[in-house]
């Protein structure tokens, strides 16, 4: 099992609508692509220098070759989608951790 792990800095201008466009809309259509099993929002709870408010969104799917496929099918577009909707208030960046035990 593999996480793909975005950790999102949000401007608080935008806070609210970028996590009701989360949760209502951008999860729900990765989800949609069939390639995510499940999607968790967590709140980083470090504050940062920079302001705004950290998360960490991951989907978990079931295989390096998925999240490959996500990414030369899907990624362009989902990425795209929130760059539009939120342009120069967020910073990004993407994480694949693969799940070696769970207990």
């Amino acid at each position: 099992m593999y996480i793909y792990n975005v950790t999102i800095n949000i401007d608080e201008s935008v806070h609210d609508e970028w996590f009701s466009w989360m949760k209502d809309i951008h999860i729900p259509d990765m989800l949609a692509t069939g390639k995510f099993s499940n999607a968790r929002i967590l709140k980083v709870l470090v504050e940062e220098e920079m302001g705004g408010i950290t998360y960490s969104v991951q989907y978990i799917t079931d295989s390096k070759k998925t999240l490959e496929r996500y990414y030369a099918e899907d990624a362009p577009r989902m990425r795209q989608d929130g760059v539009n909707r939120f342009r120069d208030k967020f910073v990004a960046f993407r994480t694949e951790l693969e799940i070696i035990s769970e207990h």
